[in-house]
């Protein structure tokens, strides 16, 4: 009996210990999502909501075009932005882990002067630079390389892309330094002492062991990338708005919060199973993490 009451009270200490992050975390976070669920099942009758469950949200965005259409592509740009901004983050991560001596902290200082500015600063100096009147074209002009403006730099999802692989890519940065930081340089000793070439030396060796801060990296990326609607309205125009601007402007604007509500809950759900798709083609390379 004593064991008993011994191990109660070590439980309900425990329990007391994280009791309050737990409440605090479901009230932050699971509470506003379970709202969401609730409120795609309702519509919006005018300026009345209406509590009768119904389908008739997911119906529309599963049939309607536009819908389709926005989901598309916005799994596109996230796809490319993702794959641009980390095959340009693993060189520089490389060079700061295996070159960067003394001055490592110096160059990680480095990549996170972007934050230093607003994020929608940020956003408006890629419209200066890639306006019609901006650095590239006049700098283009005045060397008589183009008679008229670029026009396929802005206002479009190629703009959106550069943007956005601009703005995620010292999240790509750090998490793949760290995994280069925990290779064992000896490993890399004995291959070439074992007459490894460096192109064995890194797909056999490096490459391997830095996949898991490589695919924590497209994680890192690909997620947020999805639900950003602030760059493709500012730099995307038509042809690059994202299924999150149209969440917005069912929230705002067309008074219409179940439909934005269903539509928000669809695009988490495939960004969900595209995570958890590629966590179990990659669960060789991350193991128990997982």
């Amino acid at each position: 009996m004593a064991d008993f009451w011994e191990k109660t009270r070590d439980s309900f200490a425990g329990w007391r210990l994280i009791g309050l992050p737990f409440g605090f975390g479901f009230l932050l976070l699971l509470t506003p999502l379970l709202l969401m669920v609730l409120l795609s099942f309702w519509t919006q009758d005018y300026l009345d909501l209406r509590r009768d469950f119904t389908l008739a949200n997911y119906r529309e965005v599963f049939t309607h075009p536009v819908f389709f259409t926005l989901i598309k592509r916005s799994l596109a740009i996230a796809l490319v932005v993702t794959l641009v901004t980390v095959l340009l983050a693993f060189p520089v991560a490389y060079f700061i882990s295996f070159y960067g001596g003394k001055r490592k902290t110096l160059l990680l200082f480095l990549i996170t002067i972007p934050f230093w500015t607003s994020y929608l600063l940020r956003i408006f100096l890629w419209k200066i630079i890639l306006g019609y009147n901006g650095v590239i074209n006049s700098g283009l002009s005045s060397l008589n390389l183009i008679d008229a403006p670029l026009s396929f730099i802005l206002y479009n999802s190629n703009a959106v892309v550069l943007a956005l692989s601009h703005a995620w890519a010292p999240f790509a940065i750090l998490p793949i330094f760290v995994s280069l930081e925990k290779i064992d340089r000896s490993l890399l000793e004995a291959g070439r002492d074992l007459g490894d070439s460096a192109y064995r030396s890194f797909f056999f060796i490096t490459l391997p062991l830095a996949m898991p801060g490589i695919i924590a990296a497209t994680l890192i990326v690909f997620i947020p990338t999805i639900g950003d609607y602030v760059t493709p309205k500012l730099v995307g125009g038509t042809e690059g708005l994202m299924v999150a601007n149209m969440i917005q402007v069912q929230f705002a604007k067309a008074n219409n919060a179940p439909l934005g509500a269903s539509l928000a809950l669809v695009s988490l759900c495939i960004v969900m199973l595209i995570a958890l798709i590629f966590l179990f083609l990659n669960r060789k390379y991350l193991g128990r993490r997982v």
